[in-house]
């Protein structure tokens, strides 16, 4: 149903932003991908805990059964 902006939605949203933030925007952007780069760092420590803890559950003996 909706896609990625193409050039003229791009082009629209950038004149509506400077309508509405004006000389604040570039502070807006640098506080947006502040933002985003620690949303990035947040996701990757997960993703490394997960991944020792998968780790360590392979390493982990599991139950031994007894044959006989």
């Amino acid at each position: 149903m909706f896609g990625m902006p193409g050039g003229w939605e791009w082009l629209v949203i950038l004149i509506v932003a400077l309508l509405i933030f004006g000389k604040r925007l570039p502070e807006v952007m640098r506080s947006v991908g502040k933002g985003i780069v620690e949303f990035k760092k947040g996701l990757k420590g997960v993703e490394d805990e997960a991944e020792k803890a998968s780790e360590t559950k392979k390493l982990e003996p599991g139950p031994s059964k007894k044959e006989g």
